[in-house]
């Protein structure tokens, strides 16, 4: 058996070699996706279990009794109850939203902030006076480092979260120039950084977190009205999170509480775009490890064929079905085990060194607890799958008879199918008519072959849609719902002056008022995003690829993550309160909405006006020309106003995604090594089946050029019916997928993009003459060969 497995992989090197490498490259995505989804999910789930997090955030008001929900039946534990206020940061220029909280000396047990650099709040750090008197109701300026020294003398001790300390480039030792509810000015000296489990600050959307003690809290927020609390609640069951909300809003009652997250949400944003590269790395090299299995299967149906006469003698001279079984099992289990060794061995070695995000998230991931087992569960799950489609194929060797019976010196005669009578009489070349008969001869082998190649091919062109709809969504954000590259908030100045400086500018083409708050679902159990765009006579341009943009009071629009939450749809009526005030809407169409999951309620600022959300405007979303450059209009507008505006580039989701395309390509070319190992088994059993053929050819007349091209050409047209097939089922497939994805992750349907025609008949076009290059050389072989009809022929 051992001879006999050195001699067929030496007759088919080519072939194993195409296997191997396609094995290897389908390993190294499946590990990268392991990598991916272990670089988001896991430094949040570490904190979360170092902090002792916890499962529901409720803020409330004021006068709420909040603490009375520590008693609720499922609460394991909670954090007492922090007192906040709302203010405005700035370090050297820099702005941030920020949530300050009340606490003592002593961190709490339940949510504890994980300090990271600097230390923990301590009683002396108390200014024991209030800032704010003395700076006035003026703006403090960045400053000098000498205005820094003596600031800090007179400054209360804050700790930052992590993410809004990164965004501030702030560090144990800076005083932070703090605006409170009121517009007065006070100095925060940064004694730590802290990493907790909750949402991540972001620009605009989410604030971040500070820790003060609370005397400095009340003399940032002196008045009651400016102070509402905030709440952790760890439960029983980390999924009873919606119950434990409504529980709460038995107990406190719906007017008190003002916004609801939870741990699903904070994971989810901590996550970010790793998962989905996770997830896409992982479809991707699951279908190329499909397409690989189906390659190997009709590798082996094709060799048993080719080796009937073998297999034969084999059993005559004794051998058992079992022991051939064996043979073909463990020749491919051992070309697998190969792919699968040098695919995991060049993933751990080569992939920490790899740039950017595919390093850092295998660097991570290699120092996880779980490394230690997912890199063998993996390419073992692999060699399994790849093992028990070879066992499969190989079960036929067990039924091939000893005594095969003889094909008859003259076949049965079978009427020419019409398309090569038609071509015939159109007098075409006779290779091209010959060819086309060798490749369709027979239905079954010949929709077998067609099939198998055309899974690669489909799989090239699902992985070119996601490249295309990336590559769209990425130099064309409107198509992602962000039709405005630059948010602009004016801090302490007029909405006539800021519109002003806004409309001045050349580059703006268009300027729109915005205003967002948050608001509680029916029944409270989760917050959403309440927002207000643009007016009625001037409307914000967002992409609504469902219903239509409202233009009436009370329209609105929503994206599909809240359509999912609320399980309703276009043309429905809603309901959510914003402080305790109900805002009841018409849903008219459905927005691509990138930001919080979809749980967006965009309608028009006047409509948050009359009811009464927002009397002013909050921020301005700014549609810049096509060749205006972002970051050089913000910081013209910045400079134009002394510093007195806060310009910021509105993020687009999918540069997050970059990293993927080199694994597409990588992609690319696992699964074209896997369509020419299946073509080179086409190309083998096209040759075999047609060795008598190639005497009556020879017979007749025909040249050894001839004889060729009879040959490539019928590996061409399997190849062009193979990518007639797969391409434009790639491009349904690519569609549904992508749209699929969307809808689960809340952006909604309608960004994917198809690719352009170009690239598809490119693709057909390198797919046939791939075909083409490969069999000329086998072909050339099969003329050579000294043609004589033996027994063996005819077995």
């Amino acid at each position: 058996m051992g001879r006999w497995m050195r001699a067929d992989l030496r007759a088919h090197r080519g072939e194993a070699l195409f296997l191997v490498l396609a094995t290897a490259g389908i390993i190294v995505s499946l590990l990268l996706s392991g990598a991916f989804l272990a670089y988001g999910a896991s430094p949040w789930q570490r904190v979360f279990t170092e902090s002792n997090g916890a499962h529901v955030w409720i803020q409330t008001t004021a006068d709420a009794d909040a603490g009375a929900l520590a008693g609720l039946d499922g609460v394991e534990s909670a954090s007492r109850p922090f007192s906040t206020a709302s203010a405005s940061v700035e370090l050297d220029g820099t702005r941030a939203r920020i949530q300050l909280r009340g606490a003592g000396p002593t961190p709490p047990e339940v949510a504890r902030p994980l300090v990271t650099d600097g230390r923990w709040l301590k009683d002396d750090d108390s200014a024991g006076a209030a800032v704010g008197a003395a700076a006035g109701k003026g703006r403090a300026s960045a400053g000098t480092s000498g205005e820094h020294r003596a600031g800090a003398k007179a400054a209360d001790g804050v700790v930052l979260e992590s993410s809004v300390a990164r965004a501030l480039w702030a560090e144990p030792g800076d005083v932070l120039h703090v605006s409170g509810p009121d517009g007065s000015v006070h100095n925060l000296r940064v004694t730590g950084v802290a990493e907790t489990a909750e949402e991540h600050y972001s620009p605009g959307r989410t604030p971040g977190v500070g820790w003060v003690l609370p005397k400095a809290l009340q003399r940032v927020a002196p008045e009651s009205d400016q102070l509402e609390q905030i709440i952790g609640l760890r439960l029983d069951d980390p999924e009873d999170t919606d119950f434990a909300v409504q529980r709460a809003v038995t107990e406190l009652g719906d007017d008190q509480i003002v916004t609801v997250s939870t741990w699903q949400q904070a994971r989810h944003d901590a996550e970010g775009g790793g998962r989905l590269l996770g997830l896409l790395l992982g479809l991707f090299g699951l279908s190329a490890l499909l397409a690989a299995s189906l390659a190997v299967a009709g590798a082996i149906s094709t060799r048993i064929r080719g080796h009937l006469r073998d297999i034969a003698i084999l059993k005559a001279i004794g051998f058992t079905p079992g022991q051939l079984i064996r043979t073909f099992l463990l020749e491919h289990t051992a070309l697998g085990l190969l792919g699968v060794a040098c695919g995991a061995l060049l993933t751990e070695t080569l992939g920490p060194r790899m740039p950017g995000r595919l390093g850092e998230a295998m660097r991570l991931w290699q120092a996880l607890p779980a490394h230690a087992w997912v890199p063998l569960a993996i390419p073992l799950g692999a060699l399994l799958l790849i093992t028990g489609t070879t066992a499969l194929a190989a079960w036929r060797v067990g039924r091939v008879s000893p005594v095969p019976v003889a094909r008859p010196a003259t076949p049965a005669v079978r009427r020419m199918p019409g398309t090569v009578r038609r071509a015939l009489g159109l007098r075409l070349p006779p290779a091209l008519v010959l060819g086309w008969r060798g490749a369709f001869h027979s239905r079954a082998r010949s929709c077998a072959a067609v099939a198998r190649l055309a899974v690669p091919l489909l799989l090239i062109t699902v992985v070119l849609g996601a490249w295309t709809t990336l590559d769209r969504l990425e130099h064309n954000p409107e198509k992602a719902g962000i039709p405005a590259a630059l948010t602009v908030r004016g801090d302490g100045l007029d909405d006539d002056a800021v519109r002003r400086m806004l409309t001045d500018r050349p580059e703006v083409s268009a300027a729109y008022p915005g205003a967002e708050a948050k608001a509680l679902v029916p029944g409270q159990t989760s917050t959403i995003t309440l927002r207000g765009l643009g007016k009625d006579r001037d409307p914000y341009p967002l992409t609504i690829p469902e219903g239509r943009a409202p233009h009436r009071s009370h329209e609105a629009v929503a994206g599909q993550g809240l359509l999912d939450l609320l399980h309703v749809k276009v043309g429905d009526w809603v309901r959510v309160t914003v402080g305790g005030d109900p805002q009841v809407l018409h849903i008219v169409g459905r927005s691509i909405e990138p930001e919080d999951d979809g749980r967006v309620l965009s309608t028009t600022l006047d409509t948050l006006r009359d009811g009464g959300v927002a009397p002013h405007p909050g921020f301005y979303h700014l549609v810049l020309d096509e060749d205006a450059d972002p970051a050089a209009v913000a910081a013209g507008l910045s400079s134009a106003a002394d510093g007195r505006l806060d310009v910021r580039e509105i993020p687009n989701p999918v540069h997050e995604l970059s990293a993927v395309r080199g694994v597409l390509g990588g992609l690319v070319t696992v699964l074209a090594l896997i369509g020419l190992a299946e073509l080179s088994t086409t190309i083998a059993a096209g040759v075999r089946d047609r060795r008598r053929d190639l005497l009556a050819l020879k017979a007749i007349g025909l040249t050894p050029r001839q004889i060729i091209a009879v040959i490539v050409a019928g590996t061409g047209f399997t190849a062009l019916a193979a990518a007639l097939v797969g391409t434009p089922v790639g491009v349904l497939v690519s569609g549904w997928l992508i749209d699929l994805q969307g809808r689960s992750s809340g952006i909604g349907a309608g960004i994917a993009q198809q690719p352009p025609l170009t690239a598809l008949f490119v693709l057909v076009g390198a797919v046939v003459l791939g075909a083409v290059a490969v069999s000329l050389l086998p072909a050339s072989r099969a003329v050579r060969q000294r043609l004589a009809d033996t027994l063996g022929d005819s077995l």
